[in-house]
């Protein structure tokens, strides 16, 4: 009996030593939390899509609602405050300053408004070839290289970053019209709603994965707390699982089936035959 009430006793001092460590640093976790700052810089160009924008806008203005400040939102362009037209004849919206590469944070660059192939003025690849020759890649390059800035991208933002080489070997998705056309600029395509190739480079999908690469950002920045009162604000969750290049490689099943059928087709009539 005396022993274990020795063994009780050991406990019981272990436990008042170690609780005031967590819960010193249970509070300093907070504490960081609460004094984190997130700035996020959404670009406009001629011919952007204005939902690529809208739906990230909203998500980011209304976790900087939710965290008292904590994320902030502008919308920027190149030339800095202008009136930048968006695609397809729609609305234009204001950039209320220059892109800034050196300013921490989020970048996130949007696509093209117009006709999904073609060479007309007012075509995707037109427009995104348009907004590359302004010189906005070569800003967004600035960015890559501060390792305090994220760049993310939704649908065709991947193929504006992509024809600079700004994505050549990094995992990336963009719209299911220009994966080829993604992997034709040296990109790695990932087929997933967002892709995080690493914690600075985080593309989505089609149109609406503006809304999940938002909330991933704002989920991964200020937390799930945070990120649920958005969802539940907008009755919307999060799409799909965020793809990582990390854990394990999947089988890939369809690879080793057209290796077996081309080996096949390789062998003799008489080997088969046999």
């Amino acid at each position: 009996m005396k022993k274990i009430w020795g063994l009780i006793m050991s406990l019981a001092l272990v436990l008042t030593l170690v609780a005031p460590v967590a819960s010193a640093d249970a509070a300093e976790n907070k504490s960081a939390s609460k004094n984190k700052k997130v700035h996020v810089q959404i670009v406009l160009f001629d011919g952007f899509d204005l939902l690529d924008v809208l739906a990230p806008y909203e998500t980011f203005a209304a976790a900087g609602m939710y965290s008292g400040g904590a994320l902030t939102v502008e919308l920027v362009s190149l030339e800095g405050k202008r009136s930048v037209p968006s695609g397809l004849n729609g609305p234009a919206l204001e950039a209320e300053a220059a892109l800034d590469p050196n300013r921490p944070g989020i970048i996130l660059v949007p696509g093209a408004s117009g006709k999904p192939a073609g060479n007309s003025k007012d075509s995707i690849p037109n427009i995104l070839w348009q907004a590359k020759q302004t010189g906005l890649t070569k800003k967004i390059k600035q960015a890559f290289d501060n390792k305090d800035v994220t760049v993310a991208t939704v649908c065709g933002g991947s193929l504006l970053l992509a024809m600079d080489g700004l994505l050549k070997d990094k995992h990336a998705v963009t719209n299911q019209l220009g994966m080829d056309t993604l992997a034709a600029a040296g990109a790695i395509p990932v087929n997933a709603r967002v892709v995080e190739d690493n914690p600075r480079l985080v593309s989505g999908g089609g149109v609406t994965s503006g809304l999940d690469v938002a909330l991933y950002l704002v989920d991964r920045e200020l937390g799930p707390q945070i990120a649920n009162e958005v969802e539940t604000l907008f009755q919307y969750e999060k799409r799909g699982t965020v793809w990582q290049a990390e854990g394990m490689t999947p089988i890939d099943f369809k690879a080793n089936q057209d290796a077996s059928k081309a080996s096949a087709e390789k062998q003799p009539a008489s080997n088969i035959a046999k």
